[in-house]
C-alpha cells in the first residue's frame, strides 16, 4: 500500500492540500501555524502572539484578546508541495467560524496540550472529525512542559474519545525534566531539538530502549490491522522495510483508519521538521476531499464570506477538481455568476492571482449570491448546492439599540453583512417585545461582534438583556358591556356591545364568535367588535398579550346614522378592557426545554445549575451516542437562560454546552409575579 498519487495541476507542481489546525483554546494553533511558516522558509522570523507579531490573528479583535476570533488563512511551500494552513479557532464562542471549512479539507491538525486532565477538551473535535469522516493528526504541543509518564496517560485518556486506533509516531527524550527531543517509532531513529534550527539526529539512548521497542510493537501492531502482509511478516518475527510502515502510514491516515500522533513545540520550533514531513507524505491527495463534498467535476467550496476590506465582499474557498480562472462562469443559486479577481491570503494580506490551481484556497470577489457552505458547480457540471453544517446554538442574546437614531438604517445594513460572514450570529425583529435582538454562541461571542459593528461600520448601539415574552390570562368568566357614544356635529359615533369572556385551556389562544339574534348588532360591524377585542388583548390589566381566553359577542345595539366600524371597533375594545379587570388575570411565563450534555461525572452538577434557576430535571441518563458523556434534560423558565452558558461551562472545563427550545407557558405567582409586573409598569411609565 503506497501514498496517494498527487494530481498535478496547470503549473507543474503538485496540487495544494489543506490542513485545517483545529483543537482546544489555549493549545498553540496559531504559535504552532507560525512555526510552520518559519521552519518552511515561508517568513523569515518567527512572530509571538504576544508581541502581536504573528502572521495569524492579526485583525484588532485577535490582537486584544490575544486569541483567534476567525479562521486565519496562509500558505508555504516545503519542498515540492504547496500547502494551505486554514487556523480554526478553538474558543466555543468562534469555533464555528471554521465548520465549513473542515469539509473541503484534506487533513486536519488536532492540537492539544500535554497535561492528561486536560485531554477531555479534545473530543469534541474528534467526535466532530470522525462523524465529517476527514482524516487527521493529533500534535501534542507544549512537549517542553510534559511531566514524566504524560505522554503514555494521554494517549490512554484520549483513545475511548477517537473512533480509530491512535498511532503513536513519536516518544519524547528527557534530560531530567526537560524534554530534549524525541524517538521516531516508525523510522527507528532520535532527534534533539535546536531551537530554531531542523532537529539534529543522535543516538537512540540506552534508557528508552526498552520502551522504544514496546511502542513500536504497538505501532506496527495497530497498522498490521489493515495490512495482512505486514501481520504476516510480524507473525514470522520479521522486520517489515521501513518504506512499508511509511506507506502504510500514509494509506491508513488517508482512509480515516488511524490518527497518527506526534509531539513537539510550535515555540521553539522543535518536531515542526517531522510534522512538515508527515504533512508532505500523508496528506491526502485533494481529489478525496473534492469526492467527499462530492466537487469531483470541478467547484468552488465557499466556507467563509468576508466583508469590510478595501477589496470589499470576498468569497473565501477552495478550488476542488479543477482550475479556476479570473472571469470563470460558476453556477450561483441555480443563475451563473462571473467570477472576479481572485486573490492568495497570507494572514491580513492578500496578492491577486489571474488563476488558480486545483486545491488553492483562495479568496474571490464578485461572487455576491455565494453564501458560507455553498458549492458551487461549473456551469452545465452541475448547479450549485449547499453542504449542510450543524452550528451550535444560539444560546446568547442582547437587545441593542442605536445611541444616533439617525444610524438606524445603517445598523440594519451592518447586521445584515456580520451574519452573512458568521452564520452562527442572527438577528430578529422580536414581534413580541418591539425588539432587535442579536444572538450568538455566547456572550464571549456577542462582545466580540458588538466591537465589529462599531469598527467596522461605525454604529454604536446600547444594550440590555432581551426582555421576557411573558403573557397573561384569565381564571374567570365574565360579561361586561362596553358602550361607545360621541356626539359633537353631524354624524356620531355609536356602537354598543355586550361581550362574555371566558378562560380557555392552556395553548387553545384565542376564539372569536357571536351569539346574536334579532339583529341588535348587524352582521357588518362583528369583524370590527373582534378587531377591538384583540386590540385590547395586546396589553391587558398586568401590562403584557393575553392569551387562552374565548369571547363571543352576545348582544349589543347600533344607530342607523351614527354607528361606523370605529364605534364598533372602541366599543369592542372597551368591554374587553373592562372585562378583563374582573376576569382574575394571572401572570403566564415561557418555559423551555433544556437539554445539556456534558462529561461523566458533571451531570449532577449541571442538573444543581438548572434547579437553582427554577428548573424541573426530567432526565439524567448517558448520551445516548458519546461515551463518557451525560444529558441532563429540564423544564427551565426562560428567564433562567441568562448567563446559563458561562455557569455550565465553569463547571464542566468549558465542555457542557446546551439547547433550549420553548416548551409551554406557565404560570407565575406570588413575589416573582409582583416584581414583573411592577417592571412592566415602570416601563411603559418611562
Amino acid at each position: 500500500m503506497g501514498n496517494t498519487t498527487t494530481q498535478g495541476n496547470t503549473n507543474g507542481s503538485k496540487a495544494t492540500r489543506a490542513v485545517a489546525l483545529v483543537g482546544p483554546a489555549g493549545t498553540g494553533k496559531t504559535s504552532l501555524a507560525e512555526a510552520l511558516l518559519f521552519a518552511s522558509g515561508a517568513i523569515s522570523r518567527q512572530g509571538s502572539i504576544e508581541a502581536g507579531t504573528t502572521v495569524g490573528d492579526a485583525s484588532p479583535e485577535a490582537r486584544a484578546r490575544h486569541g483567534s476570533t476567525e479562521i486565519n488563512l496562509m500558505h508555504f511551500d516545503y519542498l515540492d508541495d504547496r500547502f494551505a494552513l486554514i487556523d480554526v479557532p478553538g474558543g466555543t464562542a468562534f469555533a464555528v467560524d471554521g465548520l465549513a471549512a473542515l469539509q473541503s479539507a484534506d487533513i486536519a491538525l488536532v492540537v492539544i496540550d500535554p497535561a492528561p486532565e486536560r485531554a477531555a477538551l479534545a473530543e469534541p473535535m474528534l467526535r466532530q472529525l470522525d462523524e465529517l469522516g476527514l482524516p487527521h493528526a493529533i500534535f501534542v504541543n507544549k512537549i517542553e512542559s510534559a511531566r514524566a509518564g504524560a505522554v503514555r496517560e494521554l494517549i490512554a485518556e484520549l483513545q475511548p474519545m477517537s473512533g480509530e486506533p491512535l498511532a503513536l509516531r513519536q516518544i519524547p527524550i528527557r534530560d531530567g525534566d526537560d524534554v530534549t527531543g524525541y524517538v521516531d517509532l516508525a523510522l527507528e531513529r532520535a532527534y534533539r531539538y535546536r531551537p530554531g534550527k531542523e532537529s539534529e539526529r543522535v543516538d537512540i539512548p540506552d534508557e528508552l530502549a526498552v520502551r522504544e521497542k514496546e511502542d513500536r510493537t504497538h505501532l506496527l501492531e495497530t497498522l498490521a490491522d489493515f495490512d495482512d502482509d505486514l501481520l504476516e511478516a510480524l507473525l514470522m518475527d520479521e522486520t517489515p522495510e521501513t518504506a512499508t510502515v511509511m506507506a502504510d502510514l500514509a494509506a491508513d491516515t488517508a482512509d480515516t483508519k488511524v490518527v497518527p500522533v506526534l509531539l513537539g513545540s510550535a515555540l521553539n520550533g522543535g518536531g515542526m521538521h517531522r510534522l512538515l514531513k508527515l504533512l508532505r507524505h500523508e496528506a491526502p491527495d485533494p481529489n478525496l476531499a473534492a469526492m467527499r463534498v462530492g466537487a469531483d467535476n470541478g467547484a468552488l467550496h465557499v466556507f467563509k464570506i468576508a466583508n469590510g476590506g478595501a477589496m470589499g465582499r470576498l468569497a473565501l474557498g477552495r478550488v476542488l477538481g479543477s482550475g479556476l480562472n479570473e472571469g470563470d462562469e460558476l453556477v450561483v443559486g441555480g443563475e451563473p455568476a462571473r467570477t472576479g479577481s481572485m486573490f492568495s491570503v497570507q494572514g491580513d494580506k492578500t496578492t491577486k492571482q489571474g488563476s488558480a490551481s486545483p486545491g488553492d484556497v483562495v479568496a474571490v470577489a464578485k461572487v455576491e449570491a455565494a453564501r458560507s457552505g455553498a458549492l458551487l458547480g461549473r456551469k452545465g457540471a452541475s448547479d450549485s448546492s449547499e453542504l449542510l453544517i450543524e452550528y451550535p446554538a444560539r444560546n446568547a442574546a442582547v437587545a441593542i439599540t442605536t445611541r444616533d437614531r439617525k444610524d438606524d438604517v445603517k445598523l440594519s445594513t451592518a447586521l445584515h453583512r456580520l451574519c452573512e460572514e458568521d452564520p452562527a450570529l442572527e438577528w430578529t425583529q422580536d414581534d413580541a417585545t418591539h425588539e432587535t435582538l442579536l444572538k450568538g454562541v455566547n456572550d464571549d461571542h456577542l462582545q466580540v461582534v458588538l466591537g465589529r459593528l462599531e469598527r467596522r461600520y461605525g454604529v454604536s448601539v446600547d444594550t440590555r438583556p432581551p426582555r421576557i415574552a411573558y403573557r397573561e390570562s384569565i381564571r374567570k368568566p365574565v360579561s361586561q358591556r362596553g358602550r361607545h357614544k360621541k356626539q359633537s356635529g353631524g354624524h356620531g359615533q355609536y356602537g354598543d356591545v355586550i361581550i362574555e369572556v371566558r378562560p380557555l385551556g392552556r395553548g387553545e389562544g384565542f376564539v372569536f364568535d357571536e351569539q346574536i339574534s334579532g339583529g341588535v348588532v348587524p352582521k357588518q360591524w362583528f369583524p370590527a367588535v373582534e378587531m377591538g377585542v384583540r386590540d385590547a388583548m395586546e396589553r391587558g390589566p398586568l401590562g403584557f398579550p393575553v392569551v387562552d381566553v374565548g369571547v363571543s359577542l352576545t348582544d349589543g345595539s347600533y344607530h342607523s346614522v351614527d354607528s361606523s366600524e370605529l364605534a364598533f371597533r372602541l366599543a369592542g375594545r372597551l368591554a374587553m378592557s373592562e372585562a378583563l379587570e374582573q376576569a382574575a388575570p394571572y401572570l403566564l411565563e415561557p418555559i423551555c426545554k433544556v437539554i445539556v450534555d456534558t462529561p461523566t461525572g458533571t451531570g449532577s452538577k449541571a442538573g444543581s445549575v438548572l434547579s437553582s434557576r427554577r428548573g424541573q430535571i426530567l432526565s439524567l441518563a448517558p448520551h445516548p451516542t458519546w461515551g463518557r458523556w451525560e444529558r441532563v434534560e429540564a423544564l427551565l423558565p426562560e428567564a433562567g437562560l441568562q448567563g446559563l452558558d458561562a455557569e455550565l461551562r465553569s463547571m464542566s472545563q468549558g465542555l457542557a454546552s446546551f439547547t433550549a427550545e420553548f416548551d409551554h407557558l406557565a404560570e407565575l405567582s406570588g413575589r416573582l409575579a409582583d416584581d414583573v409586573v411592577k417592571a412592566q409598569a415602570e416601563l411603559a411609565a418611562a
